[in-house]
């Protein structure tokens, strides 16, 4: 199973205890994945486009634990107007009267994580997203989103709106908000390691880039230094340009700060690079 599938099993075995929370969260999974269907004799028909089997599980034990809807319903009986005062119009955006509170809207979120959301392995990247078929609906969710100072955003994707988080932070923040607590502590856990790791990946880098710059520096001033001994001269050189010849002859491999110390007296790290430049650029004004 896919990361986000392991997201909305959880999320599927959280029962809010409140019914005020559970009409919050059935009226985010009919606003945006149900279907109502009533035929000829008054037999009412409800549904999700889901292939999922977690928010199928979820929708129908909120529809009967709620409302006391199970497998026969008719459009007279009191369960079905009691679910439709409650839902309002589906096509539009849920009543906010219902997500008044924050546990509510804690529920709304879950809801419309398990009806239209979906989020990536966090080991290949960091995005969240839920997909809305009207902006009404997708401002919303940004709005619920922000009321527990989460910057979701919204683009165009066909003819969908989609709600989006793409800082890892925030995905986490989100999971905990919906709820599902073993996944954010997986997502946590994948999260710090994958940053550490690229951390350490930058610093190992940074570190070989500067070695392979201090080794290529170090080169070049031994050819300098070399090329000035072949030709005589550097007996007629300044004492501290002549020491700190000899010494990065005898020392290639020492470090600036290792070789200036070994002056007499001793220098610091600028010194001795400076007396190195030097040098250097004496040699490049004598080569013909």
């Amino acid at each position: 199973m896919s990361f986000s599938s392991d997201v909305k099993e959880e999320l599927a075995g959280v029962i809010p205890p409140a019914r005020h929370c559970r009409i919050a969260e059935i009226s985010a999974i009919m606003h945006l994945a149900g279907q109502i269907g009533i035929s000829a004799d008054g037999s009412v028909t409800i549904g999700f486009n889901t292939n999922g089997n977690a928010l199928i599980k979820k929708g129908f034990t909120l529809l009967e634990i709620t409302f006391n809807i199970g497998k026969s319903l008719k459009e007279t009986d009191g369960e079905f107007d009691s679910l439709i005062k409650s839902l309002g119009d589906i096509d539009t955006s849920v009543p906010e009267l219902t997500l008044k509170n924050p546990c509510c809207r804690r529920a709304f979120l879950r809801g419309a994580f398990l009806a239209s959301g979906s989020v990536s392995d966090p080991d290949k990247g960091y995005h969240l997203e839920f997909v809305c078929d009207s902006d009404v609906k997708a401002d919303q969710i940004v709005r619920v989103c922000s009321d527990f100072d989460i910057c979701a955003r919204k683009t165009v994707r066909r003819s969908e709106t989609v709600v989006y988080v793409k800082e890892g932070e925030m995905i986490g923040e989100l999971l905990s908000v919906m709820e599902a607590k073993n996944s954010y502590m997986e997502f946590e856990n994948r999260r710090i390691y994958k940053d550490v790791s690229n951390t350490i990946n930058r610093r190992v880098n940074c570190e070989a880039s500067n070695i392979r710059k201090t080794v290529t520096a170090a080169s070049r001033q031994l050819e300098d230094i070399r090329y000035l001994e072949e030709h005589g001269m550097l007996a007629s050189l300044p004492d501290q340009l002549r020491e700190a010849a000899y010494g990065r002859l005898e020392y290639p491999d020492a470090t600036l700060v290792e070789l200036g110390a070994m002056m007499d007296p001793p220098v610091g790290k600028s010194g001795i690079n400076h007396r190195l430049a030097k040098l250097s650029e004496i040699a490049r004004s004598k080569r013909p």
